[in-house]
């Protein structure tokens, strides 16, 4: 697709400021995390703007005092990382509208010092990129078992994609015309504004360069049950905007959790008293068939035998609170939704 020898490998000699690029940083009650992400901006970057969603932490008066410009979103209408990126970008606009290159960055997470000179290497070879990520690491995957399945959820192959999460370089006059986020939609919004980007003829590139390091911070089950229920409501809604399209986004993914989720339980459950508790039986046989399905596709990955079975068992396990997302997706149609928030203010 590209001309270099190695077209998705950037090499960086240094880690000087780009001229033309922003940082847009967005978060809620990220306490020492968010110290450590807009530190690392500044480091390597001048124009910083710091979107705040009703944070009660200090977090405002943090990113001033390093030095950043900050956007407070009104409480007016529902908070969303959505919302605070378009008003991070709009305020970004209003102070240096000469911008070219706007990194997208979230409150818990720590740029990579070469990162901006990789990423911009990346759009300036080739034009028609409007997006470029980078590899994404967690901070302590070893903290918890949800910390270490978010790190092997980071893991991606270099090359084009299709989507690229939250966190990302990009060129304003992409993110233009695009539109933008859209503000209603509070999880997968990354996936609903890249098949926009693609739409209109750009390509979203990942590069074998480290990104960020995040840190998710989810120590226990109810923390990850949550983020996997926002995963459900993500599901829904983005597949009502473009499931049906020709890509058929996330529809497949949608299916699996009605058919894992809502239909197998119930109907296990509803045949439990014929069947002297059969059903049931069965159902978990299911379940322990699919987890050695997923294993099995994961064959090519380069993780060890733990970590691909721990991927395959907690997928399998995701189905549950998925269908709880999709249901209050559903419930909630036609409403302002709220985000469903799954760590603890540090």
């Amino acid at each position: 697709m590209f001309e270099s020898a190695h077209p998705h490998r950037i090499e960086v000699m240094c880690a000087l400021p780009i001229p033309g690029t922003a940082v847009v940083a967005i978060g809620r009650n990220e306490g020492e995390r968010l110290r450590l992400s807009l530190a690392s901006s500044r480091a390597v970057c001048a124009t910083v703007v710091y979107v705040d969603s009703g944070s009660s932490d200090g977090s405002v008066e943090l990113a001033r005092s390093l030095g950043c410009t900050v956007q407070e979103l009104a409480s007016d209408r529902p908070f969303s990382a959505a919302r605070a990126r378009n008003e991070g970008f709009e305020k970004l606009m209003e102070i240096a509208p000469d911008i070219a290159f706007v990194q997208f960055l979230d409150g818990d997470c720590e740029m990579d010092s070469g990162w901006l000179s990789a990423g911009y290497a990346a759009l300036a070879e080739n034009p028609r990129v409007g997006l470029v990520r980078g590899n994404v690491a967690e901070m302590h995957p070893e903290a918890s078992v949800y910390n270490r399945l978010c790190d092997l959820e980071w893991q991606q192959e270099p090359g084009e994609v299709a989507a690229c999460g939250g966190r990302f370089l990009a060129r304003a006059s992409a993110f233009r015309a695009a539109g933008g986020f859209r503000d209603d939609v509070i999880a997968a919004e990354d996936d609903d504004f890249c098949i926009r980007v693609r739409e209109g003829g750009w390509k979203i590139l990942m590069i074998a360069a480290p990104m960020a390091r995040h840190d998710a911070a989810i120590h226990s089950f109810a923390g990850w049950w949550s983020r996997a229920r926002r995963s459900g409501h993500a599901y829904a809604q983005v597949a009502a905007l473009h499931g049906s399209g020709p890509e058929r986004y996330f529809a497949h993914d949608r299916r699996k959790v009605w058919i894992w989720g809502f239909f197998l339980p119930l109907i296990s459950l509803v045949l439990a008293p014929f069947t002297y508790g059969l059903s049931l039986a069965v159902m978990l046989l299911l379940y322990a068939a699919q987890c050695v399905h997923i294993r099995r596709g994961l064959r090519n990955r380069p993780w060890q035998p733990a970590d691909a079975w721990l991927y395959a068992a907690f997928t399998v396990l995701s189905r549950l609170p998925g269908i709880l997302g999709i249901l209050e997706y559903h419930r909630r149609k036609g409403r302002p939704a709220r985000i469903i928030e799954y760590k603890r203010s540090q």
